[in-house]
């Protein structure tokens, strides 16, 4: 059996692919990056929150084999966990792989449970930077559900990305707005997340998560009342955390 050609370098295959793939829609995109070897091994990486039913739903249509990385903080809410097997049960996914921090490592580094209150930052990394960077390991690729929408330096993102070098990231709904995913959630009878309804329109740690008021950014229920935004686990070229709120 001939031995695989190796992957160019990442900055050579970003430039191709975004080239490649410019004038396409999100559609297009994720189905052909599934079959693309310039891509290599692919997985979804989900929070199973307010937008991620578009995705995942995608994903199930055309490839519901897809391995779906889901990070578990264990510190989600109740609903959220239930949503994951709702999702999971009506589209097919047979590959869900739920993502947690070791035990020994919690007991460790937060044995009373509050290293959010004084570090949130250490939280996520431990919680889900770590766990998340772990579960990557072995894929070349990880389609995201980051949109320029959303502000800050995603104003600017590509469909395609470097990560630290070692990955790609696919961002395939990067040019939706809010009203492309309402449409595409409202036209295919997609269900929502539970909190959605009760004010929460960006959904992560049920310590760290509030509902968000009238008139309020979207994501301003997201470690309110602190200088957070972003929970760490998108990073720019040289491994640095990009000042942004995530949303994968």
């Amino acid at each position: 059996m001939p031995l695989e050609a190796p992957l160019a370098p990442i900055s050579q295959r970003i430039a191709d692919l975004n080239a490649r793939y410019r004038n396409h829609g999100a559609v297009s995109v994720l189905s052909h990056a599934l079959a693309d070897p310039m891509l290599g091994k692919i997985a979804l990486v989900s929070s199973f929150g307010a937008e991620s039913v578009v995705l995942l739903h995608l994903i199930s249509i055309m490839d519901r084999t897809t391995p779906v990385l889901f990070i578990d903080t264990e510190l989600l809410f109740a609903e959220t966990l239930h949503y994951q097997e709702t999702l999971a049960e009506a589209f097919g996914l047979s590959d869900i792989r739920r993502l947690t921090t070791p035990r020994d490592q919690i007991f460790e580094r937060d044995p009373d449970n509050l290293l959010r209150h004084f570090d949130p930052d250490a939280c996520c990394h431990l919680r889900k930077i770590e766990p998340l960077q772990k579960g990557l390991s072995g894929f070349d690729a990880w389609v995201t559900g980051r949109k320029r929408y959303q502000g800050g330096l995603r104003q600017k993102i590509e469909f395609f990305e470097a990560e630290n070098a070692e990955r790609i990231k696919i961002n395939p709904l990067a040019h939706w707005g809010r009203d492309d995913l309402e449409d595409y959630i409202a036209n295919n009878n997609l269900p929502r997340h539970p909190l959605v309804a009760k004010g929460y329109p960006s959904i992560g740690c049920a310590p760290c998560t509030t509902q968000v008021n009238l008139g309020e950014d979207i994501r301003a229920g997201r470690w309110r009342n602190t200088d957070k935004i972003e929970c760490g686990i998108h990073f720019d070229e040289n491994g640095v955390t990009r000042p942004e709120k995530d949303a994968a």
